[in-house]
């Protein structure tokens, strides 16, 4: 016995799948992949310079300050003024555990700006200090 509507169609089970909800989440992924994944890619460019030192592993909480080579700061990879860097060093020096202040210094960088941002951590409250470089590389063959 079948079903037959008002125009005389028969009303049977569906085959077809519904994509439109599929099409909705992998839109909405699409759409949140494009939006984060500059995010995750914002770096600042510093051409380290390479020295032989240990590696420091450290589990303590660490904020980057890094000096481009134009002597642009950057306080955790956001370019910030003078001004900002000193609020952002008083807040972290207020803090009941001091953070470990990891400076990423150009190798073409003057001199006078790296030491006007060890000055600015220093005034401002924070000691624990680590320069970060690159390791020097080993000629083939060489062992450590």
């Amino acid at each position: 016995m079948s079903i037959f509507l008002e125009d005389g169609a028969d009303e049977g089970m569906m085959n077809d799948i519904n994509m439109t909800p599929l099409i909705d989440v992998m839109l909405v992924l699409l759409i949140i992949f494009i939006v984060t994944l500059p995010a995750m890619n914002r770096a600042v460019k510093v051409d380290l310079p390479q020295v032989a030192a240990a590696h420091d592993v450290s589990h303590d909480q660490n904020v980057d300050i890094s000096v481009d080579a134009s002597g642009t700061i950057s306080w955790d990879k956001i370019p910030v003024d003078d001004a900002q860097l000193s609020a952002h060093v008083a807040q972290e020096a207020s803090a009941a555990t001091q953070p470990t202040v990891r400076i990423y210094a150009d190798r073409r960088v003057a001199y006078d700006r790296v030491a006007h941002v060890l000055a600015a951590v220093q005034t401002g409250g924070l000691t624990k200090l680590d320069f970060v470089t690159d390791p020097v590389a080993q000629p083939a063959g060489a062992s450590k």
